[in-house]
């Protein structure tokens, strides 16, 4: 077991190199969407769907 870790090291930390981006990512996609802004950060004023995606914060 110890031989295997030993020739994939490289492997295993790149893949947990990019969990952690990924989930980072996704984190951060969960945390704007729950605060209302909206997925292409340039608002909301010159979208077609603009009334759609958002319901109005009252």
């Amino acid at each position: 077991m110890a031989a295997w870790l030993s020739q994939n090291a490289g492997n295993i930390i790149i893949i947990a190199i990019l969990l952690v981006i990924v989930s980072l990512s996704i984190r951060s996609m969960i945390k704007s969407k729950k605060s209302g802004k909206g997925s292409c950060g340039c608002g909301c004023s010159h979208c077609a769907m603009q009334g759609k995606c958002h319901s109005a914060k009252k």
